[in-house]
């Protein structure tokens, strides 16, 4: 089966299993539902593909010779042994009454117990650290699953036999990813405003990823960092650009718990190993992370909430990651906190990627200043203006600020890349032509007449460091000049044709009549005008 024709399969299953959901609750609450069942399936199935593996060196033909053959094991004098080199390999164990191959089969005979799978979600939780709390928004009590027990389990239940439609056996981790990846983009679109919360569009995921890992493609143990991670796609990104994937290190924050938890599972998903994934639920402003082993990174990602209140107390003048600038972003507007934030850990060699409002580029006060310093410091390396309405949860036209640590020159780049986008129903969208447009005008790096503007710094400070793209890009397009002669001509054309239709308009007039002697008199003094004029 090809594997676009798999991943549309696996898509359209896990899409009728939204279905099920969709009457009772709305798409920010089923997402949870639908994509914690789709992980614990992944979760079980990827589990008892190895346990197969381990015990007869093969691939099952199906999920059911695996549990069959796994449950024949546990009889037998190794169980021990086999449990304890699949905790070492997975980081967890299911027992063969809590697979989801059991749970499915149970449902298709109407044997199936959500006390089950409420404990096999416990299991996991506790089997590792790094599965703590994963399944804490599925709630399989519900009053939103339906009134009563029943209907509550049945829901469930149904939900359970549909997924279990989507054929993990034979497909590889890059579908199922791509499958949920896709998932995650179709709840933000229809979840709106609460969207960005967790999801970044593709195409400007792409444009800061290639922009970040320029360079740095073939770097071996390549580390990645997003202080606002979202559900992670902006993370796992990097995977695609890379010449070495399987070494990359993610590290992550979000502040949110749910999308916290959709990252994690995004980052399985994707066969992410556990050893190379640190994703860490917490404040980024707040509290300063990560502080040990790996703090600086080749490439930063962010997209973080724009404009976003922060506390801004005084203390964090001292904090390493604001203490040079003298000011601290203000309270109602904390873009240059997290621009900061994400600067402070990068590597004097890699490259980071911002996604901000086009607002950071000219606000003066204490934004002014701390613009000011970096661009002194040669720390802004390019400004890349993006059209409006690509976000599901803002219709803003917003800029991606590219930042380096150490270089040489204090120059930057100005892209305009406002009007390279295809008109959507609900979002505007930039397609792969677009982006390599902008691509390739980022690494020529130099002007281009309309599009992009190589900015001197002496350029930059006569204009008071005010980095508004209009300034250095200049897209104003002329009109074509008018002739003159052929504007008389259409004139004169115009003039006898109004004359033709008065004439016409007027001989009807006459022919008019009317036995009411009022009506005649304003009918000949309205013709007595007509032909005075």
């Amino acid at each position: 089966m090809a594997e676009t024709e798999n991943s549309k399969d696996l898509i359209s299953v896990l899409w009728s299993g939204a279905d099920i959901l969709r009457s009772k609750m709305d798409a920010n609450e089923y997402k949870d539902y639908l994509l914690g069942i789709v992980f614990y399936k992944y979760l079980s199935d990827s589990f008892l593909i190895k346990v197969y593996d381990m015990i007869c060196d093969d691939k099952p033909e199906s999920l059911k010779e695996a549990l069959e053959a796994y449950k024949e094991e546990l009889k037998g004098e190794y169980a021990e042994d086999l449990v304890k080199e699949m905790r070492d390999e997975c980081h967890y164990v299911i027992e063969p009454e809590l697979t989801y191959t059991y749970f499915a089969d149970a449902a298709r005979n109407n044997a199936f117990n959500r006390e089950q799978l409420q404990k096999a979600f416990n299991n996991i939780e506790q089997s590792d650290p790094i599965f703590a709390d994963l399944f804490t928004d599925i709630d399989l009590y519900s009053n939103r699953l339906g009134t009563g027990d029943q209907k509550q389990s049945d829901t469930v239940a149904n939900l359970i036999k549909e997924i279990d439609k989507a054929d993990l056996l034979n497909s590889d981790a890059e579908i199922l990813g791509n499958a949920y990846e896709y998932l995650i983009g179709q709840f933000a679109s229809e979840t709106g405003k609460k969207a960005g919360e967790f999801y970044t569009p593709q195409a400007v995921s792409k444009i800061l990823t290639r922009i970040a890992i320029a360079g740095q493609e073939e770097k071996r143990g390549l580390s990645v960092y997003d202080p606002c991670m979202g559900s992670g796609s902006l993370l796992l990104n990097a995977k695609k650009y890379s010449e070495q994937p399987q070494y990359i290190k993610y590290y992550g924050q979000e502040l949110n718990t749910s999308t916290y938890n959709l990252a994690r599972m995004n980052m399985f998903l994707h066969g992410i190993v556990a050893e190379n994934q640190k994703l860490r639920n917490g404040d980024t402003l707040d509290g300063d992370w990560p502080t040990d082993e790996e703090t600086d990174f080749n490439m930063v990602l962010m997209n973080p909430p724009y404009s976003a209140k922060w506390s801004a107390a005084s203390g964090f003048l001292q904090d390493e990651r604001f203490s040079e600038y003298g000011v601290l972003a203000p309270k109602s507007k904390a873009d240059y906190a997290f621009l900061l934030h994400g600067l402070y850990h990068l590597k004097n060699n890699g490259t980071m990627a911002i996604v901000l409002p086009h607002g950071v580029l000219f606000r003066g006060a204490a934004e002014g200043k701390i613009r000011e310093k970096l661009l002194r410091a040669g720390n802004i390396y390019a400004v890349i203006g993006l059209p409006a309405n690509l976000f599901y949860n803002t219709s803003i036209p917003t800029c991606i600020i590219v930042l380096k640590k150490h270089r040489d020159g204090r120059d930057v780049l100005f892209i305009d890349a406002s009007k390279k986008f295809n008109k959507g129903k609900k979002q505007n969208e930039m397609l792969d032509e677009h982006i390599d447009e902008v691509m390739n005008l980022y690494t020529k790096r130099e002007t281009v007449e309309k599009e992009a503007f190589l900015a001197s710094f002496e350029d930059i400070e006569k204009n008071d460091f005010n980095l508004n793209i209009p300034r250095y890009v200049d897209t104003f397009e002329e009109e074509e000049p008018i002739d003159l002669n052929m504007l008389l001509t259409d004139m004169k054309k115009t003039d006898e044709e109004i004359e033709k239709v008065e004439g016409e308009f007027l001989s009807l007039m006459k022919q008019l009549t009317s036995t009411e002697e009022t009506i005649m008199t304003s009918l000949n003094d309205l013709i007595g005008m007509m032909e005075g004029e």
